[in-house]
Parts: C-alpha cells; structure tokens; sequence
C-alpha cells in the first residue's frame, strides 16, 4: 500500500487544485436562480468518476435536482461500499459577515474557506480521491465501489428517497459510507454511530386582513404576534422540557453503556461555554450538556417575524405572525408521528380570534449503527493507522434523514466518518475544512476499504 500512500503524498497540489475548483461552483440548493450552479457541480463530480473508468458512470435526472452515480465491481464475492454525499449547500448569507467571498476559496492558517468546504464536498471528495489513488498507483483495489451524489440534501432530499425506491438493485450493498459528520475534536479522530431525526414545522397567525393602527384598534382586535409569541411560550417549560402531549411517549432512554461512553469523552464544558460567549447553559435537566445537545429531543424556534422591521418606529398592528420550528428527534420517535402532535397541539392553543396554519415542512427518522458492525470497525482501524490515536464514539445532534432511509430501504448501516471539525462553520459565514484532514481523509478512506475483507 505504500504505492497509494506515495500517490496521496505527491498529489496535494493536485487534489487541492480539483477541489477549489468543485467550491467554485455555486450549487445552491434552497434557491431556484442557482439552477444553474446545481447542475455545474453533478457534471463536475461525472467528470471525475468518468475520469476513473469505471464499470459505470452516469446521470440520473429526477423531478429535481441530477443525481451522480458510478460503480466499480472487483470481485462480486467481497463487500461493496455505497458512498453517499452531497453536492449542494447552504446560502451563504449573511455575506457581509464573510472574510472573503463564500466562492472564491481561499487558503489561511492551513484551512480552506469555503461555502461546502466541508459540508459536503471536501468531505464527499476524499472518496473519490481515495479509489484514484488505487487506481493511479496501481494498487489492486479491494473491495467493490458504488457512489451516489445528490443536490438536494440541504432542502431535505424530497427525490432521493423515491430514486432509492426504485433503483434497489442497482444500489444493493454491504453497507455505506458517509462522510458529512465532524470529529468530536481537533486531531480527535471520532465516529458517529447515532443522528437524531429531524420535523421541521411552520406556523402562521392572521388576524385582521390587513396592517392596523395600533392606536386605533390596539386593544380590540388580537394581535397576531402577541398570540404567536404566547403560543411558543407554551411548547416548553421553564427546564426545556416539551410540554407537548406524547412527545416524549416512544423515546428510547440512553442505556448505562451510553451514558458511560458520554462520560469518557474529552469535553470541557466551560471551554464549549465561553467559546459561543455565554455566562451559562441551559437545557433538560438530569443530562449532561453532550447528552442534551445530542442524544435528547429537542424544540427550537429557527426563525421569527411580524409587523414592522425597518429602523424607526412604525405604530402598526401587524395582520400576520409566522415562525419556523425543529425538533431535534432521537430513537424511538416517528417525525411524521411528531409533527401530528406538534400540529394538535399549536392548533389547541390557539383562540378564535387568529386562524393558525400549521405546515410540516421536511422530516428524517433518527439511527444508530450497530457498534459490533464490522464496517465500524474497520473505519476504527483505519482512523487509528493515519490519526495514531484509537478514535471515539459518539452521537451527534445534526440529522442526516437518509441514513435512516438507507437502512430502512437497503437493509444496510452506515459509517459515519467525518473529517471535518463542529467549529468549521457549517452553514455559517466563513465555513472552513482543514487541508491537514482532506488529506488525512483521503488516507483513512483508502485505508478503510483495505481492512474491510
């Protein structure tokens, strides 16, 4: 295997080049004007396979957004990866607080400043990277390879799952590997076995069919933002427990072996503190900050508005409230399941005088992997060769939905390797990913696919 390692060594330049190239490309999921952007990057990512000559490559349309598939089969006995990642990513806004602009990568202190620099495409890259460096180097590659790239996981992958349905032959495997997850510290190599699920909910408030004058009809008529603002105030109590009925009805508590593990993670709470600027925490009591922020159900405000926003004062009576709201899910619970009860609920607080619509607006089921599943351990082995350290194992409080469709749909885990960092930026002002681990990932991913047979 030195021939591959070699291979990676001396083409830094080249794989940093290719991939300030991929964050060139403006792939914008959430806004329709990046149409073109979208496509740009799926043609960049078939170039790259085809580049490869594998067995196949090509482009799948959908209703939405292409998805990029490839395979390579070496002896259909041994154990075939599906690689998962997406080519899409987050607005940049807002843009005035980027240090450089969000497309135009640039490198400093060792990193590399980008929007999707690593959600996804740096992480996603280092696969891609890992099978050409096999190939290019003449190392018999060990195990058979498939890859699937989408564009529209960041608006909650609507078309993937229906593509999954109906392409189960094409996309059987043994198991498959992402990399859209962090390690849980800097040169702390890690594994994510657990992601929480995900409802993501809207809620609306009219009342009058028009703005009024608060000082003519302030007092008589209700005022939308005042009932939305009581309506939110009620999902929680004063200690961040869901006060909706059922809510927590199937969760599955954390076992003694889980909150072990927890235990033993490096995590120095004042640190995590001051490090986002506050005098103190807050969450569910009976859990440690680690345990609430990614192995609990959660209930957050994600976006708020009504009435007047300009500088000044403006004396109006808005018609209308809205707020977006998630609910961070963990094993056990069911988000279309949740998003009823969320939907009873709001609908139950509300008076006669506003009508309220409530809009489910995407949703993923939370997983686990199994922690004696080979393909864990094997990405066990392959972090602790290129780290020199034994990684660790953790939840993680983000989703990724198609995990838990993947399973459900294939009948295949998933193994999480990340690369990046939590303090990366993602879908922030300045997103980053150290060029130190897209190298590093793309060793750990050649030397993954060596221990898996």
């Amino acid at each position: 295997m030195s021939e591959l390692i070699d291979y990676v060594d001396t083409s830094r330049e080249m794989f940093k080049k290719e991939l300030i190239e991929f964050l060139r490309i403006p792939s914008i999921s959430t806004d329709f004007s990046y149409k073109e952007g979208i496509r740009k990057a799926a043609q960049f990512l078939l170039a790259k396979l085809e580049m490869l000559n594998l067995d196949r490559a090509e482009l799948f349309e959908t209703d939405g957004n292409p998805i990029v598939y490839g395979e390579l089969t070496t002896d259909p006995s041994r154990p075939t990866v599906l690689v998962y990642g997406h080519y899409d990513v987050q607005p940049p806004d807002p843009l005035d607080l980027w240090e450089t602009r969000p497309f135009e990568p640039t490198v400093r202190d060792g990193d590399i400043y980008a929007r999707g620099a690593s959600d996804d495409k740096g992480q996603l890259f280092t696969h891609i990277k890992a099978l050409e460096s096999y190939l290019a180097s003449g190392t018999p590659f060990p195990v058979n390879i498939k890859f699937i790239f989408e564009g529209e996981e960041e608006i909650g992958s609507p078309h993937l799952v229906p593509f999954i349905e109906s392409h189960e032959e094409l996309l059987a495997c043994d198991m498959i590997l992402i990399s859209d997850t962090a390690m849980f510290a800097r040169n702390t190599p890690s594994i994510t076995y657990g992601l929480r699920g995900l409802a993501y909910m809207e809620v609306e408030v009219v009342g009058p069919n028009r703005d009024l004058h608060s000082g003519v009809y302030g007092g008589a008529v209700e005022n939308p933002a005042n009932v939305l603002a009581g309506i939110i105030a009620q999902l929680k109590n004063d200690e961040g427990v869901v006060q909706i009925p059922g809510f927590y009805d199937e969760v599955q508590e954390l076992s003694g072996e889980d909150r072990d593990a927890y235990n033993k993670l490096p995590f120095d709470e004042t640190a995590y503190r001051k490090k986002l600027g506050l005098n103190a925490l807050h969450g569910e009591k009976g859990y440690s900050t680690l345990e609430r922020a990614t192995a609990r159900p959660t209930l957050d405000v994600n976006g708020l508005w009504s009435g007047y926003q300009g500088e000044g004062a403006k004396t109006v009576l808005p018609s209308k409230a809205g707020a977006k709201i998630s609910m961070r899910l963990v094993p056990g619970q069911n988000h279309r399941t949740i998003a009823k009860l969320f939907r009873k609920h709001v609908e139950s607080l509300a008076p006669d005088t506003v009508t309220v619509t409530v809009t489910e607006h995407h949703g993923g089921h939370p997983a686990v992997t199994d922690l004696s599943f080979y393909g864990l351990k094997a990405a066990a082995r392959a972090f602790e060769e290129v780290y020199d350290k034994e990684p660790l194992f953790t939840r993680e409080g983000g989703s990724i939905p198609i995990v838990a469709d993947f399973q459900r749909l294939l009948g295949a885990q998933s193994i999480l390797m990340g690369f990046g960092l939590n303090s990366d930026a993602i879908h922030s002002p300045n997103e980053k990913f150290a060029l130190k681990d897209f190298y590093r990932g793309i060793q750990t991913s050649a030397k993954f696919f060596t221990f898996l047979p």
